[in-house]
């Protein structure tokens, strides 16, 4: 396989784990690309532009995956294929018709379907450089495959060798015969220490593409906590499991959301301990940017654990292995494990697409 645009290879880790060997990854920003070849090793990735991958660093290969960038999303504009916002698109689709992958993988957000670089692919997949593929768009949520995380992806799968439908889905929010239950948080995330002994991550650093990097990092180096104002403290213990600021006490609320009654009612939020995590975003260690809340609490007060999650749980959460290793500074990593496919969805798409490829 192939990975494009592979960040720190959250979907390379899913298709590897189902037998993938890859043999080109590509990722322009370094601690990501550190943090692949730290996973998967350095001398199959390139860390730059893909467009200065040139043809014949390009193999032939099964399977081709990755998520471009999209910023198409507020107007579908003129559909020209030489809009300068497609230019990562068009990269993405000169590697398919140099590779000749039999199916290709593209991962991207929900409102994908609604973009221009969508309409870029339909037409492309029409007349024009994958004019042999197939195309199989479709939303799929995490949680359906075995992560214990409600994110919605789109997923868009391109055949040569016939149609293939999108992977059926594996676990179930209700009671459903040949269907798991979802995953939840205690699943993931139970029994490490509460109150992480640490705010720091252990100072050392390592040497990727002749470049210097913060790491390498074990996943439990990333189970640090913060410093909370005692304000902030007093605002997490009045949120319950499930709730969010709505709960919190009119005296503590910042005015911009006192004088906002209605929407954001994520923000400020507690996970619940026996249901999925809502999407990890890059600022998950902020808690007014959504429910990121550890679930630990209780009516009585006794044992009520105020603090956001830490890196190492929100990893955990997006299904990256206990022994996946690290690169980059906090907010780097944070923004490595936002960005990243879920392990468990690549995973579930590998499995899917074995038999049409062997």
């Amino acid at each position: 396989m192939i990975d494009l645009f592979a960040g720190c290879g959250g979907m390379s880790a899913g298709f590897v784990g189902a037998g993938y060997r890859s043999q080109l990854a590509v990722e322009w920003n370094l601690p990501a690309a550190a943090t692949y070849a730290a996973n998967f090793g350095e001398a199959h990735c390139v860390w730059g532009d893909i467009a200065g991958v040139t043809r014949a660093q390009i193999p032939e290969v099964d399977v081709v995956i990755g998520g471009p960038p999209c910023q198409g999303f507020s107007n579908l504009g003129s559909k020209d294929v030489d809009d300068p916002r497609n230019k990562l698109w068009k990269e993405y689709l000169r590697v398919v018709d140099a590779a000749r992958p039999k199916v290709f993988v593209i991962e991207n957000v929900q409102r994908f379907r609604s973009s221009a670089e969508f309409q870029l692919l339909l037409a492309e997949a029409d007349k024009g450089s994958i004019r042999d593929y197939e195309l199989t768009p479709g939303l799929l949520l995490a949680a359906d495959y075995g992560v214990a995380q409600r994110r919605p992806r789109t997923i868009v799968i391109g055949s040569r060798v016939g149609k293939i439908p999108l992977p059926a889905p594996t676990h179930s929010k209700t009671p459903t015969p040949g269907l798991a239950p979802w995953a939840t948080v205690r699943d993931r995330i139970w029994g490490l220490p509460e109150r992480p002994d640490t705010t720091d991550m252990p100072a050392t650093s390592t040497s990727f593409f002749d470049q210097k990097a913060p790491g390498i990092f074990k996943g439990t180096d990333l189970h640090f906590g913060r410093q909370p104002r005692p304000l902030s403290l007093a605002r997490y213990d009045s949120v319950p499991p499930g709730g969010g600021r709505f709960d919190v006490p009119a005296y503590l609320l910042p005015r911009c959301w006192r004088d906002k009654p209605t929407g954001t009612t994520d923000v400020m939020g507690r996970m619940r301990w026996d249901a999925p995590s809502l999407t990890i975003r890059t600022e998950f260690f902020k808690p007014e940017k959504g429910r990121y809340l550890h679930p630990q609490w209780d009516e009585e007060g006794y044992r009520r654990v105020n603090r956001v999650i830490t890196h190492y749980e929100a990893a955990l959460l997006q299904d990256f292995p206990t022994n996946y290793l690290w690169c980059g500074s906090k907010i780097e990593i944070a923004k490595q494990i936002g960005n990243a496919v879920p392990v468990g969805l690549a995973s579930a798409i590998a499995r899917h697409l074995l038999p049409f490829i062997s």
